[in-house]
């Protein structure tokens, strides 16, 4: 006789019912744990084109870049602006931008060393010809060759001051000694460090500082530093009977400070590079002149270090140009002469 459950229901069919049911369970949870595994590796998949393989291309690109070749650059999606980027987008944008950077001081650096490897040789070969043509007796032993030989010299080491100034405030080892320096005063030592050069080219060197002006917070010696390569510069380049004006008047803050000529202006296009370490305008005529080329990189880095900033401006060539820059306005009560 068949036994039967409390509700009534054979207990075989009862047995086979939740045997059935078990079946069914594990049955599907197999599939679900397969289908689970099989969007898993899927996933992987795609997370590992879109993730691990950007980053190790950039690891690739990076050993590249080490390596020396700073052209490398990764891709980036395109046709997607920069706002809209993904966070491997946005990094690949930094990345390329990184090494646009460092390929562009790279294209520096060997432009600087062949400049001055090309400022060098110049007085170098001057004085190795004359020193041979004394040793072979084709050049006479007197004063002018002497003279010639101590020019290209002084000219080298004038160079070579140049560069360790350079490399200083580039790399801002100095210290600034700030007091409240007069407009006036520091115009005033220019005038009289350069004076007889002015009166011996026959220009004039006029100032134009109103009284009233609030001195300046600066390193007396830097900013003079400055204002005499601008004022010597102006002397370079204006011709007999022309004029050079000191200026100066307050800008709300600063105070703003020109070098005006009426010499050989300047072209538009020189503009922007005039403050490029090695920049000429003239080549020719700089060299004759004994520039470095690298005064007005000096003068740009001074300034900026005392928070102002410098430019130039011309209406073009034979039309005088203006070198102005400013300066800070000395706090109430501070240091002064």
């Amino acid at each position: 006789m068949l036994g039967h459950t409390m509700d009534g229901f054979p207990a075989d069919l009862e047995d086979d019912l939740y045997r059935s049911f078990q079946s069914a369970v594990t049955q599907a949870l197999t599939i679900a744990a397969m289908a689970a595994a099989l969007v898993a590796g899927v996933a992987s998949f795609l997370i590992s084109r879109r993730v691990v393989a950007p980053v190790r291309q950039m690891m690739q690109a990076s050993q590249r870049i080490a390596e020396g070749r700073y052209d490398e650059r990764v891709i980036v999606p395109g046709n997607i602006a920069a706002g809209d980027l993904d966070e491997l987008g946005e990094l690949a944008l930094r990345f390329n931008q990184m090494a646009a950077r460092l390929e562009l001081t790279e294209n520096m650096r060997r432009q600087l060393i062949g400049d001055i490897t090309h400022e060098l040789r110049t007085p170098l070969t001057t004085i190795k010809g004359s020193m041979e043509g004394l040793i072979d007796g084709v050049l006479p032993g007197n004063e002018e060759t002497y003279q010639q030989v101590y020019r290209e010299a002084d000219r080298l080491a004038r160079l070579v001051n140049d560069l360790q100034e350079l490399s200083r405030v580039e790399a801002g080892a100095y210290e600034l000694k700030r007091r409240a320096v007069p407009v006036v005063h520091l115009a005033a030592a220019v005038v009289d460090r350069l004076g007889r050069q002015y009166n011996d080219q026959g220009v004039r060197l006029e100032l134009d500082i109103p009284n009233g002006l609030p001195p300046t917070w600066v390193d007396e010696d830097r900013i003079g530093q400055v204002l005499l390569n601008l004022v010597g510069n102006a002397l370079q380049h204006t011709p007999e009977g022309g004029r050079v004006e000191i200026s100066a008047r307050n800008t709300g803050g600063e105070v703003q400070i020109a070098v005006t000529d009426t010499g050989a202006g300047i072209s538009a296009e020189h503009l922007p590079h005039l403050f490029t370490r090695f920049y000429r305008v003239d080549k020719s005529r700089s060299r004759g002149m004994g520039g470095s080329g690298i005064g007005l990189t000096i003068a740009r880095h001074l300034v900026e270090a005392h928070g102002g900033r410098i430019w130039a401006e011309s209406q073009g060539l034979s039309r005088g140009s203006t070198f102005a820059f400013t300066l800070p306005v000395a706090p109430i009560n501070s240091p002064t002469l």
